[in-house]
């Protein structure tokens, strides 16, 4: 490693400025993304996720695998191109492991305009077989065409759609009725500026208007902009949820849950203090094998529905939460679990150090052939 990218990496937030860096870091994601979809799935099977959970969770790890895709085509000449072209990915290497936020912000610009690049560039075709001239007739690489056909690449993707952008509005599926009430999953996510973690965030609410909420002109922009206001990591989730259940006095939310994917941790690439940086170190994996990524959901559950007045004549139902008795007070949630994915060699050293605090973390180790195997 030159001493430019030793320099680089002293920060929290940190440039991939070496082309082999780079596209180490994206492959590093390209291997642990699907890992998560099959964490869900096996969630599922155990009954902590409904099948329509799991695979609305499977949905944005899909989106967050398009995302990564679609930077790595945009920087795959880095330090390969003379200027200041084509920059270098910057991630947070201390409390996330994730690209900084401002990377995917870019990208969201760049895809709104994704068609008009595209619009002024050569094909692909014509890309390639302008390289093979330049190879055969000049014999020199041809660095310049090969950095056109990544941004190329790289718009396409875009126009493609389907990448997990920093505000992913809100969705609702409709779940069951009940009575004289829908129920419906509402689902949306964010790419977390404070702690560059993407954050996804499942709710089960019981409508009690006149109309579906999703076909509801009036209250469905409303509750998608509600929602999407109160996506910030710092707030609890019973801040977020009290407000949407006084706000919206025929929706009524039941279960609210926060899903955050990472950080993600590699000895070789962020900085980690405490025993996950004991663990890595001492696993002395290759490569492929050098991650841990943490999987935590806070949920919060209501408990009771009780009527409330509401003005002089009427009364509305308000949800009473249960708040975990020992930690709830302060951090407005039912319970919280943690979960951390890693490959065999670092389960093996944390198995072996049996460092404080990983004792109750739900593990899932990715053995031969990218098998997940549950560990109690």
């Amino acid at each position: 490693m030159s001493d430019a990218v030793k320099e680089a990496l002293v920060s929290d937030h940190a440039t991939l400025s070496e082309s082999l860096l780079a596209r180490r870091y994206f492959a590093k994601f390209d291997r642990i993304l699907p890992h998560l979809a099959r964490v869900a799935a096996e969630l599922e099977s155990e009954g902590r996720l409904t099948r329509l959970e799991a695979r609305v969770l499977a949905g944005y790890v899909q989106k967050l695998a398009a995302s990564f895709r679609a930077l790595s085509h945009k920087y795959l000449m880095t330090g390969r191109v003379d200027g200041t072209l084509p920059g270098a990915p910057s991630f947070d290497r201390h409390e996330s492991g994730f690209p900084v936020a401002q990377e995917l912000m870019v990208m969201a610009v760049d895809a709104a305009q994704a068609d008009k690049h595209l619009a002024g560039m050569a094909s692909e075709p014509e890309l390639k077989d302008r390289m093979i001239r330049q190879i055969v007739g000049d014999l020199s690489v041809p660095t310049k065409l090969q950095f056109a056909l990544s941004q190329r690449l790289y718009y396409e993707s875009l126009l493609a759609g389907g990448q997990f952008l920093a505000r992913n509005d809100v969705d609702g599926q409709w779940v069951a009725d009940k009575g004289d009430r829908r129920q419906f999953l509402l689902h949306w996510a964010v790419y977390d500026t404070q702690s560059n973690l993407p954050v996804v965030y499942l709710m089960d609410v019981e409508d009690g208007g006149k109309r579906p909420l999703p076909s509801d002109d009036r209250r469905w922009p409303e509750v998608r902009a509600h929602l999407m206001a109160q996506a910030v990591s710092g707030l609890k989730l019973l801040t977020i949820a009290q407000g949407f259940d006084i706000d919206f006095p025929d929706l009524h939310p039941k279960r609210l849950r926060r899903i955050t994917l990472g950080p993600m941790h590699s000895h070789s690439f962020t900085r980690q203090s405490g025993p996950i940086a004991q663990v890595l170190e001492s696993a002395m994996a290759p490569p492929g094998e050098d991650w841990a990524l943490v999987w935590t959901v806070e949920d919060l559950v209501a408990e009771r529905e009780e009527p409330v007045k509401d003005g002089w004549f009427s009364t509305v139902a308000r949800q009473i939460w249960q708040l975990h008795p020992m930690i709830g007070a302060d951090t407005g949630t039912s319970r919280i679990e943690r979960m951390i994915v890693l490959p065999e060699r670092p389960y093996q050293a944390m198995a072996e150090l049996n460092p404080p605090g990983f004792a109750d973390l739900r593990k899932f180790v990715v053995g031969a052939g990218g098998r997940l195997l549950p560990v109690r």
